[in-house]
Protein backbone atom coordinates (compact mmCIF):
# COMPACT_ATOMS: atom_id res chain seq x y z
CA UNK A 1 0.00 0.00 0.00
CA UNK A 2 1.31 3.59 -0.68
CA UNK A 3 -0.04 6.49 1.71
CA UNK A 4 0.63 10.26 2.26
CA UNK A 5 -0.38 12.57 4.68
CA UNK A 6 -3.90 13.00 3.23
CA UNK A 7 -4.54 9.85 1.85
CA UNK A 8 -3.36 6.46 0.56
CA UNK A 9 -4.22 3.86 -2.95
CA UNK A 10 -5.21 0.54 -1.59
CA UNK A 11 -4.01 -2.43 -3.07
CA UNK A 12 -7.07 -2.82 -5.76
CA UNK A 13 -5.99 0.80 -7.07
CA UNK A 14 -8.86 2.07 -4.84
CA UNK A 15 -7.42 6.31 -3.95
CA UNK A 16 -8.86 7.05 -0.62
CA UNK A 17 -8.79 10.36 1.25
CA UNK A 18 -8.43 11.11 4.81
CA UNK A 19 -10.97 13.21 6.52
CA UNK A 20 -12.40 13.62 10.04
CA UNK A 21 -13.66 10.47 11.26
CA UNK A 22 -11.80 8.36 9.09
CA UNK A 23 -11.02 7.87 5.11
CA UNK A 24 -13.14 7.23 2.13
CA UNK A 25 -12.66 6.32 -1.61
CA UNK A 26 -12.14 9.03 -3.98
CA UNK A 27 -11.37 6.73 -7.06
CA UNK A 28 -9.66 4.49 -8.91
CA UNK A 29 -6.28 4.72 -11.13
CA UNK A 30 -5.80 1.00 -12.64
CA UNK A 31 -3.66 2.05 -15.24
CA UNK A 32 -1.07 3.35 -13.30
CA UNK A 33 1.21 2.86 -10.12
CA UNK A 34 0.22 3.96 -6.60
CA UNK A 35 2.92 6.93 -6.90
CA UNK A 36 0.73 8.26 -10.19
CA UNK A 37 -2.23 7.73 -8.65
CA UNK A 38 -1.56 10.14 -5.44
CA UNK A 39 -0.84 12.73 -7.72
CA UNK A 40 -3.41 12.53 -9.62
CA UNK A 41 -5.84 13.34 -6.93
CA UNK A 42 -3.33 15.70 -5.15
CA UNK A 43 -2.88 17.82 -8.19
CA UNK A 44 -6.76 17.79 -8.36
CA UNK A 45 -6.56 19.41 -4.47
CA UNK A 46 -4.00 21.75 -5.29
CA UNK A 47 -6.51 22.88 -8.40
CA UNK A 48 -8.97 23.12 -5.72
CA UNK A 49 -6.85 24.97 -3.61
CA UNK A 50 -6.23 27.45 -5.93
CA UNK A 51 -9.75 28.21 -6.81
CA UNK A 52 -10.57 28.76 -3.17
CA UNK A 53 -7.77 31.11 -2.88
CA UNK A 54 -8.52 32.97 -6.04
CA UNK A 55 -12.49 33.41 -4.25
CA UNK A 56 -11.05 34.55 -1.07
CA UNK A 57 -8.98 36.86 -2.31
CA UNK A 58 -12.00 38.07 -4.96
CA UNK A 59 -14.39 38.07 -1.87
CA UNK A 60 -12.04 40.10 0.72
CA UNK A 61 -11.49 42.58 -1.78
CA UNK A 62 -15.47 43.54 -2.35
CA UNK A 63 -14.99 42.54 -6.14
CA UNK A 64 -17.98 40.31 -5.47
CA UNK A 65 -21.27 41.63 -4.28
CA UNK A 66 -21.86 40.44 -0.72
CA UNK A 67 -24.66 38.23 -2.27
CA UNK A 68 -22.49 37.25 -5.05
CA UNK A 69 -19.76 36.14 -3.03
CA UNK A 70 -21.80 34.11 -0.85
CA UNK A 71 -23.34 32.19 -3.61
CA UNK A 72 -20.23 31.44 -4.89
CA UNK A 73 -18.64 30.22 -1.41
CA UNK A 74 -21.41 28.33 -1.02
CA UNK A 75 -21.10 26.27 -4.61
CA UNK A 76 -17.17 25.96 -3.96
CA UNK A 77 -17.53 24.90 -0.74
CA UNK A 78 -19.66 21.84 -1.78
CA UNK A 79 -17.26 21.21 -4.59
CA UNK A 80 -14.49 20.67 -1.68
CA UNK A 81 -16.31 18.77 1.01
CA UNK A 82 -17.63 16.25 -1.81
CA UNK A 83 -14.23 16.58 -3.76
CA UNK A 84 -12.54 13.71 -5.43
CA UNK A 85 -9.18 14.92 -4.01
CA UNK A 86 -6.77 13.82 -2.41
CA UNK A 87 -5.29 16.76 0.53
CA UNK A 88 -6.46 18.92 3.24
CA UNK A 89 -10.00 19.38 2.26
CA UNK A 90 -11.03 20.38 5.37
CA UNK A 91 -8.80 23.21 6.25
CA UNK A 92 -10.09 24.23 2.34
CA UNK A 93 -13.73 24.05 4.15
CA UNK A 94 -12.42 25.78 6.85
CA UNK A 95 -11.28 28.72 5.09
CA UNK A 96 -14.73 29.50 2.93
CA UNK A 97 -16.26 29.05 6.17
CA UNK A 98 -14.00 32.00 7.53
CA UNK A 99 -15.62 34.02 4.78
CA UNK A 100 -18.88 34.40 6.35
CA UNK A 101 -18.09 36.97 8.79
CA UNK A 102 -16.43 38.84 6.28
CA UNK A 103 -19.27 38.75 4.13
CA UNK A 104 -21.56 39.91 6.95
CA UNK A 105 -19.58 42.68 7.77
CA UNK A 106 -19.74 43.80 3.84
CA UNK A 107 -22.98 43.15 3.65
CA UNK A 108 -23.62 45.32 7.27
CA UNK A 109 -21.10 47.82 4.84
CA UNK A 110 -23.63 47.89 2.16
CA UNK A 111 -26.44 48.49 4.21
CA UNK A 112 -24.93 51.28 5.35
CA UNK A 113 -23.93 52.82 2.56
CA UNK A 114 -27.45 52.33 1.00
CA UNK A 115 -29.05 54.02 3.88
CA UNK A 116 -26.82 56.97 3.36
CA UNK A 117 -27.51 57.18 -0.25
CA UNK A 118 -31.13 56.52 0.36
CA UNK A 119 -31.27 59.16 3.07
CA UNK A 120 -29.18 61.43 0.29
CA UNK A 121 -31.31 60.98 -2.50
CA UNK A 122 -33.97 61.61 0.03
CA UNK A 123 -32.71 65.14 0.57
CA UNK A 124 -32.22 65.30 -2.89
CA UNK A 125 -35.96 64.39 -3.98
CA UNK A 126 -37.14 66.93 -1.35
CA UNK A 127 -35.07 69.91 -2.82
CA UNK A 128 -36.03 68.76 -6.55
CA UNK A 129 -39.88 69.14 -4.84
CA UNK A 130 -39.49 72.59 -2.97
CA UNK A 131 -37.67 73.70 -6.57
CA UNK A 132 -41.28 72.41 -8.34
CA UNK A 133 -43.05 73.98 -6.24
CA UNK A 134 -41.65 77.10 -5.96
CA UNK A 135 -42.11 77.39 -10.05
CA UNK A 136 -45.49 76.21 -10.08
CA UNK A 137 -46.14 79.28 -7.36
CA UNK A 138 -44.46 81.52 -9.90
CA UNK A 139 -45.24 83.00 -13.51
CA UNK A 140 -42.19 82.35 -15.39
CA UNK A 141 -44.28 81.26 -18.46
CA UNK A 142 -40.62 81.68 -20.42
CA UNK A 143 -38.20 79.33 -18.70
CA UNK A 144 -40.27 77.61 -16.20
CA UNK A 145 -41.69 74.41 -18.24
CA UNK A 146 -37.68 74.31 -19.32
CA UNK A 147 -37.02 73.88 -15.91
CA UNK A 148 -39.32 71.58 -14.97
CA UNK A 149 -38.14 69.33 -17.57
CA UNK A 150 -34.49 69.01 -16.27
CA UNK A 151 -35.96 68.55 -12.50
CA UNK A 152 -37.74 65.52 -14.32
CA UNK A 153 -33.99 64.20 -15.49
CA UNK A 154 -32.57 64.76 -12.10
CA UNK A 155 -35.20 63.09 -10.59
CA UNK A 156 -34.93 60.24 -12.97
CA UNK A 157 -31.24 59.89 -11.83
CA UNK A 158 -31.63 59.31 -8.41
CA UNK A 159 -32.24 56.19 -6.93
CA UNK A 160 -35.23 54.86 -5.10
CA UNK A 161 -35.52 55.74 -1.55
CA UNK A 162 -38.32 53.81 0.82
CA UNK A 163 -41.73 53.08 -0.86
CA UNK A 164 -44.07 56.19 0.97
CA UNK A 165 -41.05 58.46 0.88
CA UNK A 166 -40.54 58.21 -2.42
CA UNK A 167 -44.60 58.03 -3.08
CA UNK A 168 -45.06 60.85 -1.13
CA UNK A 169 -42.63 62.91 -2.54
CA UNK A 170 -43.35 61.99 -6.24
CA UNK A 171 -47.07 63.03 -5.30
CA UNK A 172 -45.59 66.56 -4.76
CA UNK A 173 -42.74 66.51 -7.70
CA UNK A 174 -45.76 65.95 -10.13
CA UNK A 175 -48.83 67.80 -8.79
CA UNK A 176 -46.10 70.80 -8.76
CA UNK A 177 -45.71 70.18 -12.61
CA UNK A 178 -49.12 69.71 -13.31
CA UNK A 179 -49.93 72.97 -11.40
CA UNK A 180 -47.66 74.92 -13.49
CA UNK A 181 -48.79 73.19 -16.69
CA UNK A 182 -51.97 73.89 -15.74
CA UNK A 183 -51.79 77.86 -14.80
CA UNK A 184 -49.67 78.19 -17.99
CA UNK A 185 -52.20 76.74 -20.65
CA UNK A 186 -54.44 79.33 -18.99
CA UNK A 187 -52.11 82.49 -19.05
CA UNK A 188 -51.30 81.49 -22.65
CA UNK A 189 -54.82 81.22 -23.48
CA UNK A 190 -55.76 84.71 -22.03
CA UNK A 191 -52.56 85.97 -23.96
CA UNK A 192 -54.27 85.27 -27.28
CA UNK A 193 -57.79 86.03 -26.19
CA UNK A 194 -55.72 89.58 -25.50
CA UNK A 195 -53.46 89.26 -28.82
CA UNK A 196 -56.86 88.85 -30.45
CA UNK A 197 -58.53 91.90 -29.10
CA UNK A 198 -55.28 93.72 -30.18
CA UNK A 199 -55.11 92.63 -33.54
CA UNK A 200 -58.65 93.98 -34.23
CA UNK A 201 -57.48 97.35 -32.27
CA UNK A 202 -54.68 97.60 -34.77
CA UNK A 203 -56.29 96.74 -38.16
CA UNK A 204 -58.88 100.19 -37.03
CA UNK A 205 -55.89 102.28 -36.28
CA UNK A 206 -53.77 101.19 -39.36
CA UNK A 207 -56.61 101.38 -41.35
CA UNK A 208 -57.80 105.08 -40.06
CA UNK A 209 -53.54 106.16 -40.32
CA UNK A 210 -54.42 104.72 -44.28
CA UNK A 211 -57.03 107.14 -44.29
CA UNK A 212 -55.03 110.19 -42.92
CA UNK A 213 -52.05 110.16 -44.91
CA UNK A 214 -52.77 112.33 -47.84
CA UNK A 215 -54.63 115.12 -45.33
CA UNK A 216 -53.33 118.68 -45.83
CA UNK A 217 -54.72 119.49 -42.43
CA UNK A 218 -51.41 119.55 -40.88
CA UNK A 219 -51.63 120.62 -37.13
CA UNK A 220 -54.96 118.43 -36.33
CA UNK A 221 -54.39 115.54 -38.43
CA UNK A 222 -50.76 115.52 -36.37
CA UNK A 223 -52.53 116.11 -33.68
CA UNK A 224 -54.69 112.58 -34.32
CA UNK A 225 -51.76 110.88 -35.17
CA UNK A 226 -50.27 111.26 -32.15
CA UNK A 227 -53.56 110.42 -29.95
CA UNK A 228 -53.69 106.52 -32.54
CA UNK A 229 -49.92 106.46 -31.85
CA UNK A 230 -50.81 106.63 -27.59
CA UNK A 231 -53.99 104.23 -28.38
CA UNK A 232 -51.45 101.70 -30.72
CA UNK A 233 -49.11 101.37 -27.11
CA UNK A 234 -52.18 100.53 -24.88
CA UNK A 235 -53.35 97.84 -27.55
CA UNK A 236 -50.66 95.68 -26.85
CA UNK A 237 -48.99 93.20 -28.66
CA UNK A 238 -51.30 91.43 -31.34
CA UNK A 239 -49.20 87.79 -32.39
CA UNK A 240 -46.24 88.56 -33.82
CA UNK A 241 -46.30 88.19 -37.86
CA UNK A 242 -49.70 90.06 -37.41
CA UNK A 243 -48.75 92.52 -35.14
CA UNK A 244 -45.33 93.55 -37.49
CA UNK A 245 -47.57 94.01 -40.82
CA UNK A 246 -49.79 95.75 -38.97
CA UNK A 247 -46.99 98.09 -37.92
CA UNK A 248 -45.65 98.73 -41.23
CA UNK A 249 -48.77 99.29 -42.55
CA UNK A 250 -49.07 102.36 -39.66
CA UNK A 251 -45.81 103.31 -40.17
CA UNK A 252 -45.57 103.54 -43.87
CA UNK A 253 -48.83 105.88 -43.39
CA UNK A 254 -47.74 108.20 -40.53
CA UNK A 255 -44.28 108.39 -42.33
CA UNK A 256 -45.98 109.29 -45.78
CA UNK A 257 -48.30 112.10 -44.05
CA UNK A 258 -45.37 113.78 -41.83
CA UNK A 259 -42.98 113.60 -45.18
CA UNK A 260 -45.54 115.65 -46.77
CA UNK A 261 -46.23 118.30 -44.16
CA UNK A 262 -42.42 118.35 -43.24
CA UNK A 263 -41.80 118.98 -47.23
CA UNK A 264 -44.77 121.43 -47.03
CA UNK A 265 -43.08 122.79 -44.13
CA UNK A 266 -39.76 123.43 -45.73
CA UNK A 267 -41.58 124.87 -48.90
CA UNK A 268 -43.17 127.84 -46.89
CA UNK A 269 -39.88 128.11 -45.11
CA UNK A 270 -38.13 128.83 -48.62
CA UNK A 271 -41.19 130.87 -49.53
CA UNK A 272 -40.89 133.19 -45.81
CA UNK A 273 -36.75 133.19 -45.86
CA UNK A 274 -37.35 136.78 -47.77
CA UNK A 275 -40.16 138.46 -45.15
CA UNK A 276 -37.16 137.44 -42.30
CA UNK A 277 -34.40 139.30 -44.22
CA UNK A 278 -37.10 142.34 -44.37
CA UNK A 279 -37.78 142.05 -40.67
CA UNK A 280 -34.38 141.51 -39.54
CA UNK A 281 -33.76 145.05 -41.13
CA UNK A 282 -37.12 146.32 -39.13
CA UNK A 283 -35.66 145.07 -36.38
CA UNK A 284 -32.55 146.77 -36.88
CA UNK A 285 -34.46 150.37 -37.27
CA UNK A 286 -36.42 149.60 -33.81
CA UNK A 287 -33.55 148.77 -31.87
CA UNK A 288 -31.92 152.26 -33.30
CA UNK A 289 -34.71 153.96 -31.10
CA UNK A 290 -33.26 152.72 -28.03
CA UNK A 291 -32.57 154.39 -25.61
CA UNK A 292 -35.33 156.67 -25.88
CA UNK A 293 -35.51 160.08 -25.11
CA UNK A 294 -38.75 161.46 -26.64
CA UNK A 295 -41.74 159.14 -25.66
CA UNK A 296 -44.29 160.87 -28.56
CA UNK A 297 -41.95 160.50 -31.31
CA UNK A 298 -40.46 157.05 -30.56
CA UNK A 299 -44.09 155.92 -30.13
CA UNK A 300 -45.02 157.16 -33.93
CA UNK A 301 -41.88 155.87 -35.06
CA UNK A 302 -42.56 152.49 -33.46
CA UNK A 303 -46.35 152.30 -34.67
CA UNK A 304 -44.96 152.73 -38.49
CA UNK A 305 -42.11 150.40 -38.27
CA UNK A 306 -45.03 147.60 -36.78
CA UNK A 307 -47.44 148.13 -39.14
CA UNK A 308 -44.54 147.70 -41.40
CA UNK A 309 -43.85 144.49 -39.79
CA UNK A 310 -47.09 143.16 -40.13
CA UNK A 311 -47.24 143.65 -43.60
CA UNK A 312 -43.65 141.52 -44.27
CA UNK A 313 -45.84 138.49 -43.25
CA UNK A 314 -44.62 134.85 -41.94
CA UNK A 315 -41.12 134.06 -41.09
CA UNK A 316 -39.63 130.45 -40.74
CA UNK A 317 -40.43 129.06 -38.32
CA UNK A 318 -37.43 128.34 -36.52
CA UNK A 319 -37.08 132.71 -36.77
CA UNK A 320 -39.89 133.57 -35.14
CA UNK A 321 -38.67 132.84 -31.35
CA UNK A 322 -36.01 134.86 -32.02
CA UNK A 323 -37.11 137.67 -34.23
CA UNK A 324 -40.62 138.38 -31.91
CA UNK A 325 -38.44 138.29 -28.99
CA UNK A 326 -36.43 141.35 -29.94
CA UNK A 327 -38.98 143.31 -31.49
CA UNK A 328 -40.90 142.79 -28.32
CA UNK A 329 -38.05 144.06 -26.47
CA UNK A 330 -38.07 147.49 -28.22
CA UNK A 331 -42.08 148.07 -27.88
CA UNK A 332 -41.54 146.83 -24.02
CA UNK A 333 -38.71 149.66 -23.52
CA UNK A 334 -41.26 152.23 -25.25
CA UNK A 335 -44.45 151.27 -23.54
CA UNK A 336 -42.00 151.08 -19.91
CA UNK A 337 -40.70 154.66 -19.95
CA UNK A 338 -44.46 155.89 -21.32
CA UNK A 339 -46.27 154.52 -17.88
CA UNK A 340 -43.00 155.48 -16.00
CA UNK A 341 -44.28 158.94 -17.31
CA UNK A 342 -47.33 158.99 -16.88
CA UNK A 343 -47.24 157.66 -13.21
CA UNK A 344 -45.13 160.88 -12.70
CA UNK A 345 -48.30 163.39 -13.70
CA UNK A 346 -50.46 161.41 -12.94
CA UNK A 347 -53.30 164.50 -11.76
CA UNK A 348 -55.19 162.28 -8.82
CA UNK A 349 -51.39 161.80 -7.10
CA UNK A 350 -49.99 165.39 -8.12
CA UNK A 351 -53.40 167.09 -6.58
CA UNK A 352 -52.67 164.57 -3.23
CA UNK A 353 -49.27 165.74 -3.18
CA UNK A 354 -49.93 169.24 -3.36
CA UNK A 355 -52.79 168.65 -0.78
CA UNK A 356 -50.09 167.04 1.51
CA UNK A 357 -47.47 170.10 1.50
CA UNK A 358 -50.47 172.41 2.25
CA UNK A 359 -51.70 170.37 5.53
CA UNK A 360 -48.38 169.88 6.14
CA UNK A 361 -47.54 173.75 6.32
CA UNK A 362 -50.62 174.56 8.45
CA UNK A 363 -49.81 172.51 10.62
CA UNK A 364 -46.17 173.43 10.94
CA UNK A 365 -47.36 177.04 11.78
CA UNK A 366 -49.65 175.81 14.18
CA UNK A 367 -46.84 174.03 16.16
CA UNK A 368 -44.34 176.85 15.59
CA UNK A 369 -46.67 179.34 17.27
CA UNK A 370 -46.99 176.82 19.86
CA UNK A 371 -43.41 176.75 20.54
CA UNK A 372 -42.71 180.66 20.81
CA UNK A 373 -45.60 180.57 23.75
CA UNK A 374 -43.65 177.68 25.76
CA UNK A 375 -40.72 179.35 25.55
CA UNK A 376 -42.45 182.66 26.61
CA UNK A 377 -43.71 180.39 29.29
CA UNK A 378 -40.66 178.94 30.13
CA UNK A 379 -41.82 175.46 30.05
CA UNK A 380 -39.07 173.59 28.86
CA UNK A 381 -40.34 169.98 28.58
CA UNK A 382 -42.91 171.10 26.40
CA UNK A 383 -40.28 172.96 24.27
CA UNK A 384 -38.50 169.91 23.97
CA UNK A 385 -41.21 168.37 22.44
CA UNK A 386 -42.41 170.47 20.56
CA UNK A 387 -39.34 171.30 18.62
CA UNK A 388 -39.09 167.27 18.15
CA UNK A 389 -42.55 167.71 16.77
CA UNK A 390 -41.84 170.34 14.75
CA UNK A 391 -38.45 168.55 13.43
CA UNK A 392 -40.48 165.75 12.46
CA UNK A 393 -43.03 167.68 10.18
CA UNK A 394 -40.55 169.67 8.54
CA UNK A 395 -39.08 166.42 7.09
CA UNK A 396 -41.88 164.93 5.99
CA UNK A 397 -42.70 168.70 4.49
CA UNK A 398 -39.19 167.98 2.35
CA UNK A 399 -40.43 164.85 0.91
CA UNK A 400 -43.85 165.98 -0.01
CA UNK A 401 -42.67 169.01 -1.82
CA UNK A 402 -40.10 166.84 -3.83
CA UNK A 403 -43.12 164.32 -4.92
CA UNK A 404 -45.30 167.29 -5.65
CA UNK A 405 -42.26 168.55 -7.95
CA UNK A 406 -42.10 165.43 -9.56
CA UNK A 407 -45.55 165.08 -10.68
CA UNK A 408 -45.66 168.77 -11.95
CA UNK A 409 -42.02 167.81 -13.68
Amino acid sequence: MTSTEWGRVGDDGTVYVKIADGERAVGQYPVGTPEEALKFYTDRYLALETEVSLLDQRVRSGVLGPDEAAESVKLVRAQVVDANAVGDLAALAARLDSLGPVLAQQRAARRAEKAQKSAEAKQQKEKLVAAAEKIAEGTDWRHGANRLRDLLEEWKALPRIDRASDDALWKRFSGARTAYTRHRKAHFAEQDVKRESARVIKERLAKEAEELAGSTEWGPTAGRYRDLMRDWKAAGPAPKDVDDALWARFRGAQDAFFGARDAANAALDAEFAANAEVKDQLIVEAEALLPVTDVEAAKRAFRDIADRWDAAGKVPRDRMKDLEARIRKVEQAIRGLEDEQWRKSDPEKSARAGDMVSKLEAAIAGVEADLERARAAGNEKQVKELEENLASRQAFLEMAKRAAQEFSG
